[in-house]
């Protein structure tokens, strides 16, 4: 992945053993040692997703640290579903800080990644000195398990429930044309349809038609392609499939995040803003920018200059 994109050079690779598996990382700015940032992107997305924000981080005076987490790119992929737990990615995310010989770090996450970093919060609080969480905000426990929950309110052909309802099939569909699903998923411009009978992401993936326009230029969307062509979409969508079982796991944790947190959201973004985030993030700041889902990408400047600027304003717990 040495890919350039509007001439920002993407660092090269490492794979490294942590937490039983092998992550591919990429890390910037190692002479800014012993004030590290650590990325995490969501899904279906890639360490790449950071390109934009890993060199203006470095600038600043970041050791940056973007891994493919378990599932994507060149990473383990374990066969096991419950290796993609809450436990298991929170895991994977300690044992980082102690590869590279940190107590602690300020973590970004964006759409799942943002959720596994509000995870970390409540489960390793020591670890983690500021949160960043791009366009999904803390997900409150609530009294019904989240796909139970889900599917009372949405249906099972929701995408969160179906992949759990109807294993293996998604993914078969996703696989066929890594490209094209990507290609139709990443867009910027899309006006908020309301929602339509059916899986919503497969027949995003098999439509020749989709709304909005491409996000991704033709060498960005090949590095997706590249990816997800080698390692399929399962490891990722094993993900949602233990959205119950994170429900269990986070039961004896304290609900409340006690550090600094930075919440952005996009303005067209089919991710509902939260309504209540500062009963359970006190000490969040909150942002909105004129994008869909894909905020960090579709609006790069404004997101990296404003995490920049809160990062330097707020001093950690």
């Amino acid at each position: 992945m040495d890919t350039q994109t509007h001439q920002i050079a993407f660092p090269e690779a490492s794979i490294i053993s942590v937490n039983g598996v092998d992550p591919e990382v990429f890390e910037a700015g190692r002479e800014n040692a012993g004030n590290p940032i650590v990325l995490c992107h969501g899904w279906p997305d890639l360490a790449y997703t950071w390109r934009f924000q890993m060199p203006a981080l470095v600038a600043a005076g970041y050791h940056v640290i973007a891994p493919n987490q378990r599932g994507f790119g060149n990473s383990a992929r374990p066969d096991n579903i419950v290796d993609y737990d809450v436990e298991h990615l929170t895991g994977d995310l300690t044992a980082l800080l102690d590869h590279f010989g940190y107590e602690s770090a300020t973590f970004i996450g964006h759409d799942w990644g943002a959720f596994i970093v509000w995870s970390l919060t409540l489960l390793y609080p020591q670890r983690v000195d500021k949160v960043v969480a791009l366009s999904l905000p803390y997900l409150a426990r609530g009294e019904m398990p989240w796909l139970d929950f889900m599917e009372a309110v949405f249906g099972s052909d929701y995408y969160f429930v179906h992949f759990n309802k109807q294993p293996g099939v998604a993914d078969a569909v996703f696989d066929t044309d890594p490209a094209n699903f990507i290609n139709n998923l990443y867009r910027r411009d899309e006006p908020l349809m309301p929602p339509k009978p059916g899986m919503a992401l497969i027949e995003i993936a098999q439509s020749d038609s989709p709304l909005g326009e491409p996000l991704l230029s033709e060498r960005e969307l090949a590095v997706y392609d590249s990816a997800f062509t080698r390692s399929g979409f399962t490891g990722g969508i094993n993900w949602y499939r233990n959205l119950n079982r994170n429900w269990h796991l986070l039961a004896e944790a304290d609900p409340i995040i006690h550090q600094p947190a930075l919440m952005i959201y996009g303005l067209r973004d089919a991710v509902a803003r939260s309504e209540n985030l500062s009963a359970f993030v006190p000490n969040v700041e909150e942002l909105c920018f004129d994008s869909g889902h894909w905020v960090h990408q579709e609006c790069p400047t404004e997101t990296t200059s404003a995490i920049l600027e809160w990062l330097a304003r707020t001093p950690a717990s």
